[in-house]
């Protein structure tokens, strides 16, 4: 059971790896190991091939059986000849509707399409962008309704080291995304049978905020009742995040079997009143199946997750044993939550939240199983606490490049206080009508979060670094096993040594003369990292998205770590538009910058923050590790002329080595390209042009393309813009001259290997093959 249950999982891992889907008629061939199973006995000389019938047989039903449910998923998708034009479809609101800065957003199951010929998928996910309070278009969850919409294939941004937000959406079934036509005809029809459960949790977080109002937790208590981790600001993320109590954020596993144990602990006591009940049905067995059911209950409120799942499982399991009076080994009772899990949510091999949970659960069992004596139950705490600190180091590091120094400390009295007391006391808040509840649940919380804070803001509170080679990750998992091995075991210390690798090898840096260039996508904006032997500088920073998200936090940084980048010689900030200084600030809070180089008004925001400000403009020029950087544009004289827009105002940078140059553009126009050909034509030819605008139309003049001549363009623009960047007619001046062209909404992030002999390209979203991207692309 435990070996095919880990081999059922390699070979769904395997699926998730590829590019294409296979054809599901190879999977006939399985027919041959268990041919092979069958016909061999289980001696010493045929066991060999017996083991590996066994292990072809998982492997190959865990590879097909993911392929399988992936193309039945597929199959469900929008045309690409529907996206971005108007819907009328019928259908019902299938969760509690989310608040962001403009309007909601939510999944929604469509029942019927309305519009002649079209196609829609049947799940999707909708928002509105409404301002006006008195909004009619108001939805809840379990209602039926009738929207005019537009919608697009889900897509988002392509990066080492970031979100997937593709297979995010295939996984939650989600196969188009888009938003409420405000002008259509859009109204309530009538409320849907069944979602009872999503009824319940909207009822419950509208409970929470008319008692609580804005209260600074109340989001937390939403999210410990029923899930909605939405509702918790970034600024609490990052502090749960830095003191590594983020599990504790949401409906864990923990506080699943609390609950579970006090409805079993309830269950026998009052069954064991009655003697006819006790003689109809054991007190043990009544009790059990009601410790269940409130784990299922409660698991469902809060909407499922994958550790949520983890945990009913294997109470599902116990139970089960308990009621066929079996004991089972914590292993085998591992294994079926694992094959549980995967059965029904092949995709969560490619969640972090999958392996963390299974891990810790897997290492708590690794120390406890099997060992002789007991501890005193706080010294067990305490071993636990520290298993977990070691345990969960390779993971970590391999999925967020960081580890929180202090979640030791901050879990030994989170853990309790949270769960024994915030918990509790948030559950009958909610089904209890009395509000004094609630507000004690928040004082608690309060409490806790005042020690949170006070660990988060310690200096090193959280180890950040590069991304660890993956057979280092592999060999520091042995040495976490080492380290944890039972007392008495000789020269546990030696584990130590199989973990350094991980934190010592760094990722190699470029030669000198060599360039590492990066053009991120950022999706409707610019954000490019060039990176020498010994320094690094940062063209741009993409957009912002909303209050708490913005490129900085969500893709560059993440990259920039995992790339083994801690800190910036310089940064330029073009020019004073959010699509290219969004996520100035958020990159500035996370490393040390030396010199902040931009045409922004001296009184920005961002300059305030910075250590060294420098206004950039033409002849700065330096050299690092023997590659050569020169500013072009704008002329310091620019400065003074108030009628001079942003765009023409953007900083243009020159970066060359040898033979080979790269240009980089910014949101320069016909005026500043002109002037740039009259004063410096003969430094424009470039081997690679991150073009100007995005390839709006408004920029790349016939004459500067002729004088660049690149050989590459490069155009960074969203997928699907409300712009149409790039323009066809520019992309047709870059093809007659023969550029070879990249967009980095189809592209996602380009790669440069540049030195004085050689320029290398290559596309993330190509090095990276996905079969759902490659579905997105045979349907655009």
């Amino acid at each position: 059971m435990v070996l095919f249950s880990l081999f059922f999982t390699l070979g769904i891992w395997l699926l998730q790896q590829q590019a294409v889907l296979p054809d599901l008629r190879w999977s006939g061939l399985l027919i041959i190991p268990f041919i092979v199973y069958r016909l061999s006995v289980p001696t010493l000389w045929q066991s060999i091939p017996r083991v590996l019938s066994v292990f072809l047989i998982a492997v190959c039903s865990g590879f097909f059986y993911a392929a399988w449910i992936a193309q039945h998923r597929l199959a469900d998708q929008l045309p690409a000849v529907w996206q971005g034009r108007d819907i009328t479809i019928v259908g019902v609101v299938t969760e509690m509707p989310r608040q962001h800065e403009r309007g909601l957003s939510f999944s929604f199951d469509v029942e019927r399409v309305l519009t002649a010929h079209a196609q829609v998928p049947q799940h999707i996910l909708l928002s509105t962008y409404d301002t006006r309070e008195n909004s009619k278009l108001v939805p809840h969850a379990g209602e039926r309704w009738q929207l005019d919409v537009r919608l697009k294939q889900p897509h988002g941004t392509s990066n080492p080291y970031n979100f997937d937000f593709e297979v995010w959406a295939l996984e939650r079934n989600i196969r188009a995304a888009g938003y409420i036509n405000q002008r259509g005809d859009n109204h309530r029809l009538q409320q849907a049978t069944g979602y009872l459960i999503e009824r319940i949790r909207e009822a419950v977080r509208t409970h929470f905020q008319s008692v609580l109002g804005q209260a600074p937790y109340a989001g937390v208590l939403s999210a410990l009742a029923i899930g909605d981790q939405g509702s918790i600001p970034a600024s609490q993320w990052q502090v749960f995040t830095r003191t590594g109590v983020n599990h504790l954020m949401s409906i864990s596993g923990l506080h699943i079997t609390m609950l579970a144990g006090m409805g079993f602990s309830f269950s026998y006591w009052l069954w064991r009143r009655s003697a006819y009940l006790s003689l109809w049905l054991p007190a043990r067995k009544a009790a059990t199946l009601a410790g269940l059911m409130v784990a299922l209950v409660y698991a469902l409120l809060s909407g499922y997750a994958v550790p949520a799942q983890r945990t009913v499982y294997m109470l599902g399991t116990v139970a089960a044993a308990m009621w066929m009076s079996r004991t089972i080994s914590p292993s085998q009772l591992l294994a079926a939550a694992l094959l549980v899990v995967l059965l029904l949510d092949p995709w969560a091999v490619l969640a972090p939240g999958f392996w963390l949970s299974f891990g810790a659960v897997a290492l708590i069992f690794y120390i406890t199983s099997n060992r002789i004596g007991r501890r005193h139950w706080l010294i067990e705490y305490g071993h636990i606490q520290w298993a977990m600190s070691i345990g969960l180091i390779p993971p970590l590091l391999a999925m967020f490049q960081q580890l929180s120094l202090v979640s030791p400390f901050a879990n030994i009295f989170a853990i309790p206080l949270i769960s024994f007391v915030v918990v509790p006391l948030t559950l009958l808040g909610a089904l209890l009508p009395f509000d004094w509840i609630l507000s004690l649940a928040h004082s608690s919380m309060s409490m806790v979060m005042q020690a949170l804070v006070w660990l988060s803001n310690l200096p090193s509170s959280v180890w950040i670094q590069h991304a660890p080679q993956q057979w280092s990750i592999a060999i520091g998992m042995i040495g976490v096993l080492w380290i944890l091995l039972p007392r008495g075991f000789p020269s546990r210390w030696l584990g130590i040594f199989f973990l350094l690798p991980m934190f010592l090898l760094q990722p190699a840096a470029p030669a000198s003369g060599s360039l590492h260039l990066t053009i991120f996508d950022v999706g409707q904006g610019l954000a490019v990292a060039a990176q020498t032997r010994n320094h690094t500088l940062l063209y741009d920073t993409g957009p912002g998205f909303n209050i708490d998200a913005n490129s900085g936090n969500r893709i560059l940084v993440p990259a920039l770590h995992g790339m083994g980048i801690m800190q910036l010689d310089t940064m330029i900030l073009t020019h004073n538009d959010s699509d290219h200084t969004g996520g100035a600030l958020s990159v500035m809070q996370a490393m040390p910058i030396q010199t902040v180089l931009s045409s922004l008004p001296d009184d920005s925001p961002i300059l305030q923050q910075a250590i060294q400000s420098i206004r950039c403009r033409d002849g700065q020029s330096w050299d690092w590790d023997e590659v050569h950087f020169e500013v072009l544009h704008p002329t310091l004289a620019s400065y003074a002329e108030d009628d001079i827009n942003n765009n023409d105002r953007g900083c243009v940078l020159r970066i060359s080595t040898g033979k080979n140059s790269v240009l980089l553009a910014a949101d320069i126009e016909r005026n500043s390209e002109s002037e740039l050909l009259e004063r410096l034509r003969e430094k424009l030819k470039a081997s690679m042009l991150v073009v100007p605008h995005h390839g709006s139309k408004t920029s790349s003049t016939p004459d500067f393309i002729a004088a660049v001549h690149p050989h590459y363009a490069i155009f960074t623009a969203g997928y699907r813009n409300r712009f149409g960047h790039p323009k066809e007619e520019i992309l047709q001046r870059y093809r007659s001259l023969g550029s070879e062209l990249m967009r980095s909404d189809e592209d996602g992030a380009i790669m440069v290997e540049m030195n004085a002999d050689k320029l290398q390209v290559q596309s993330y979203r190509k090095t990276h093959p996905h079969y759902w991207q490659q579905a997105i692309a045979e349907n655009d």
